[in-house]
């Protein structure tokens, strides 16, 4: 095992802060309800069985059941109700007609039951959850048409529906209701276009096969964006959690245009969602409201030609698709993790609703009880046989995680708690994380990998002492290798002293923290998990990252360079409000670490325009010249749609670094106040010229006021 080469100090950043959902839910009952479904050879239910016909265990142990239901749904849609008067009106007089929608005010909850207790007799339970936040306008109307002709042709007796939305946060709308008129005026009032600007993810002007729309910059409003899909799937996780007291089962129906990826996944909060879900009895069915896209190679009509070559070659429809493809790469986990189905690429989107009630047709409602009690997140496997049908075909979900309680300990028990929490299958969500990893050669086959740590610091809760407010928090981390060994680990724990003004600023600034470990070229999976210990809230981050070889490489025109570290800060290192024990040595090995100055990287790439874009990278073994000197020439470019907005002046680089042979350190420093807020793509261009080697790297980045 490799041992960690670690810096750790926390600083106090610049401004920025997550959005909350706005739900927090915790469960004290330990009644395990099973929703089991239960045909004959034929596939027809098994109607009329009892409580004593079933036997359930938990891990190998016999349960008591102890509540038990059969929920008999009906299949066949209601006759459609004839239209309201206005409808029959040509759609140009009714728009013109209609006044202003204006959005209900949301009921923000969902009527709970009392453990056990069967609240919808004979009912099934759908919800529909619009993120508005994903979709475009067209997208938009699309959802909203496909939620009306279901509940105009498609609802059966049995069927009550519930209507949530999604901006920059999640709202109950409507609580369960058979109710026809009322889901039809709540949908109906939604504003079309609302939250649509933030549909951009993984198609946005950063990238280089981008449309040139020209148009003007709206900042975004929080630095969190990158956040975007562990928000998404937060609030799909606190809907599942309203859910969970209903003990029937419930079909979570999700209008999106999927879930753009930022590059460094967070699979935690993915896994975390599932298993809620898993828990409440939610089924996830998201539909595509993009629907069937055919996209052409150079673009249509309706937006502005690519940039670029890439048109040509066929990269930019090669990398279209791709993201294309990882938008829906989301959807369908989390519809294939809980046993609901995703509906992509389909202009009908009421399908979606047809797949779920075809799903939950009639069922047993069995609960039990847990003779475990522990409230340890460990899984719990379920068996559940029939005594008298040998026959039947049962469905129903495999096991469950059990709930986590954490709470004040002592410090072995702190300990404990960590060590657990790392390993646990059922992460904890409670504290948002962004993470960034970077690579630097050190040696031939080992490479330093900086690890850079951002949390709000609105989620922190801080405590007095003295004249002072402090906030204790500890991190732990691991990397394992593509076999599942331990590569590297890293523990601390650290106080933040806050006084005065920084005191009340800390809701809008975030805390960084960095680490990092010495691996050898691979792949791995990094694990970081940090705690706050006034509440005891944990957040998890969990990615893959890549070393690659950059020394036995195949001989190519391309130089060897380490990864690229975007910054907007560098602070002294005295400076930090909190940090792990001083560790001199490694400080002068840390290549962001410079004269006692430490460059902190902007994992969210948003900056402001009172501050300096700050570029390092390195170049590895570069053309020496006879007297035994590098020459490398290095420029910056920032580009908005086909336009160079900003050049630098061609930097040329003589010197190696002064305690690493072979390693040309390459920075700049851009003040960026000549800059016009808005959203751009920083390109560095490096030239050797004694080598006859070139490299580039790109990056998007947000600048604001």
């Amino acid at each position: 095992m490799r041992t960690p080469l670690a810096l750790i100090s926390m600083a106090l950043l610049a401004a920025g802060q997550v959005p909350d959902t706005g739900y927090k839910l915790s469960v004290t009952t330990n009644l395990v309800v099973v929703n089991v479904d239960v045909r004959d050879k034929d596939g027809k239910p098994i109607e009329n069985l009892k409580a004593g016909d079933f036997a359930i265990t938990e891990d190998g142990k016999q349960q008591k059941i102890t509540v038990f239901e059969y929920q008999r749904l009906e299949t066949e849609a209601d006759a459609p109700e004839p239209p309201p008067p206005s409808i029959l009106k040509s759609k140009d007089t009714a728009k013109a007609a209609e006044p202003a929608k204006v959005a209900p005010t949301p009921k923000r909850d969902i009527t709970t039951s009392a453990p056990g207790q069967i609240r919808y007799k004979d009912r099934r339970l759908m919800v529909m959850l619009f993120d508005f936040s994903s979709m475009q306008e067209a997208e938009q109307i699309r959802a909203q048409d496909s939620a009306l002709k279901f509940i105009d042709t498609q609802m059966t007796p049995s069927d009550i529906v519930s209507i949530m939305a999604y901006t920059n946060k999640l709202q109950v709308l409507e609580d369960f209701t058979p109710d026809r008129e009322r889901l039809r005026n709540v949908i109906k009032s939604f504003r079309i276009g609302e939250a649509s600007e933030m549909a951009t993810e993984g198609t946005s002007p950063d990238d280089e096969d981008a449309e040139d729309t020209g148009a003007a910059f709206v900042a975004d409003e929080s630095e969190f964006n990158v956040f975007n899909t562990d928000q998404k799937l937060s609030a799909l996780e606190s809907a599942a959690k309203m859910l969970g007291s209903l003990p029937e089962k419930k079909a979570l129906v999700y209008f999106s245009s999927g879930v753009g990826k930022t590059g460094t996944e967070n699979d935690s909060q993915l896994r975390s969602t599932v298993n809620a879900a898993i828990r409440a009895n939610v089924a996830f069915y998201p539909i595509d409201a993009r629907g069937l896209v055919a996209s052409a190679p150079a673009g249509n009509a309706s937006t502005g030609s690519p940039r670029g070559s890439g048109v040509y070659s066929g990269s930019t429809q090669r990398s279209q698709r791709s993201k294309f493809e990882g938008q829906q790469e989301t959807l369908y986990t989390l519809a294939g993790d809980t046993g609901g189905k995703a509906l992509l690429d389909s202009n009908d989107l009421s399908l979606g609703f047809k797949q779920a009630q075809t799903d939950i047709s009639s069922y047993y409602i069995v609960g039990y009880y847990s003779s475990n009690a522990a409230q340890d997140g460990r899984f719990r496997r379920i068996k559940v046989t029939l005594h008298n049908h040998l026959q039947a075909k049962l469905d129903y979900r495999s096991g469950y995680f059990a709930g986590k309680e954490f709470r004040k300990f002592d410090s072995a028990d702190k300990e404990r708690q960590l060590e657990e929490a790392l390993q646990m299958g059922d992460p904890v969500t409670d504290l948002p994380i962004a993470l960034e990893a970077n690579y630097f050669r050190l040696a031939r086959d080992t490479y330093f990998v900086p690890v850079s740590v951002k949390i709000p610091g609105s989620s922190l809760e801080l405590a007095r002492s003295g004249k002072a407010e402090e906030a204790e928090l500890d991190f732990i981390g691991q990397v394992r290798d593509a076999k599942g060994r331990l590569a590297g680990t890293v523990r601390d724990s650290i106080k933040v002293r806050l006084k005065g003004d920084d005191t009340g600023k800390l809701g809008k600034r975030n805390l960084g923290y960095d680490s990092g470990f010495t691996l050898a070229p691979g792949e791995y999976t990094l694990k970081f998990l940090a705690r706050e210990n006034v509440t005891g809230k944990i957040g998890t981050f969990e990615t893959k990252i890549n070393v690659p070889d950059i020394t036995h490489a195949p001989q190519t025109p391309l130089l060897r360079t380490s990864s690229v570290v975007w910054a907007n800060q560098r602070e002294p290192l005295s400076a930090a409000v909190g940090a792990a024990e001083k560790k001199s040595k490694l400080a002068a090995m840390h290549p962001l670490v410079q004269e006692g100055q430490k460059l902190l990287p902007s994992i969210t790439r948003v900056y402001r325009k009172d501050q300096s874009l700050y570029v390092y990278m390195e170049v590895y073994d570069p053309g020496l010249s006879e007297g035994k000197t590098p020459s490398i020439t290095a420029s910056l470019s920032f580009f908005q749609g086909r336009n160079k907005a900003f050049e630098t002046e061609t930097l040329r680089v003589r010197q190696s670094s002064p305690t690493r042979l072979s390693v040309v350190p390459v920075q700049f420093q851009i003040p960026l106040a000549s800059l016009k807020p808005g959203k751009y793509t920083c390109q560095v261009s490096l030239v050797d010229e004694v080598g006859q080697k070139f490299a580039f790297a790109r990056a998007p980045m947000v600048l604001v006021q």
